[in-house]
């Protein structure tokens, strides 16, 4: 772990912050290139936010630990409240051995109009043995004419685990506004010791075309990706997360497969809560079956 700084005493906590003046609301040639680093430590039966570095727009609420200490719960805040054409943001988290965290978000991230420049986000974990991060931002809205491009990559230790989900809405559809120009892409890949255990990527043009074809949003507007990665699963797991999907009931259309070493859950629909109440429910179902605890919703969400 190096973030070339002094390393410190165990239980301390370093914040740095960037200077640099900006507006408070960026012009239309202004852009951010906001990052953050974060890497978690295990100390006795403690996870602990040991090191903290961040630049505008990006900024770390202090740590919670709702459930005990051995879980330490994250929240990201974006300042800004959305992204722009040109911006750039950079997450960089590493985790001991044994750590174990839940990082998310404050709100719903919001990507502009892009102006004829692309807006990136760009996701780097390490997780080292027996340790697990549940990475669970909040839904993020794409807007019409926006050009995005997101990059995650997690690279696991023997014993690691890593879950994470994302969810994006594609244009504000409560204004009647849809994707019709622009482009998204996204890009997740998951490696054990050099190997890959999971590469997903997608690609969604903004058009008439892809927003209403059956192989593309097929009419609708909100779409969702869950995973979880760490060891083969049985499939009593899968089947019990295709049950729980069908018992609530809801109006969109899901799916769930095993993978290498984890299980994925696909959603398409029109709703960022039913999208929301499945993956929640498969985050419960996933997190008894890896650790033995229920999951436990961040405050932030009942907000």
């Amino acid at each position: 772990m190096n973030f070339n700084e002094p390393q410190l005493s165990d239980g301390q906590v370093r914040v740095r912050c960037s200077n640099a003046v900006v507006p408070a609301k960026p012009e239309a040639s202004a852009v951010w290139q906001g990052a953050i680093r974060l890497h978690y430590d295990r100390v006795e039966a403690k996870t602990q936010l040991a090191e903290v570095w961040h630049q505008a727009p990006l900024k770390v609420q202090r740590s919670l630990y709702p459930e005990s200490n051995g879980i330490c719960h994250t929240i990201l805040i974006h300042t800004a409240g959305g992204m722009v054409g040109g911006d750039r943001l950079n997450y960089r988290l590493t985790l001991a051995p044994h750590a174990h965290a839940v990082v998310t978000t404050a709100a719903a991230s919001k990507i502009y109009c892009a102006q004829g420049k692309q807006t990136e986000q760009v996701v780097e974990i390490d997780i080292a043995e027996d340790a697990y991060l549940e990475w669970l931002p909040q839904e993020a809205i794409v807007f019409d004419r926006a050009r995005f491009q997101q990059t995650l990559r997690v690279n696991l230790a023997p014993r690691a685990s890593w879950l994470g989900w994302d969810i994006y809405r594609f244009g504000r559809t409560a204004r009647g506004e849809r994707f019709l120009e622009g482009e998204w892409r996204s890009q997740t890949e998951v490696w054990r010791s050099g190997a890959p255990l999971w590469i997903d990527r997608q690609w969604l043009p903004g058009s008439q075309e892809a927003i209403d074809r059956p192989h593309g949003l097929n009419r609708c507007s909100v779409v969702g990706t869950f995973a979880w990665i760490g060891r083969e699963v049985d499939r009593d797991l899968v089947q019990q997360l295709r049950e729980s999907w069908t018992a609530l009931g809801l109006a969109g259309e899901a799916g769930v497969s095993r993978l290498q070493e984890g299980v994925i859950c696909r959603y398409r629909g029109q709703s960022t809560a039913e999208v929301r109440q499945w993956f929640a429910q498969a985050w419960d179902r996933v997190r008894f079956y890896a650790i033995g605890q229920p999951a436990c919703p961040v405050r932030v969400w009942q907000v």
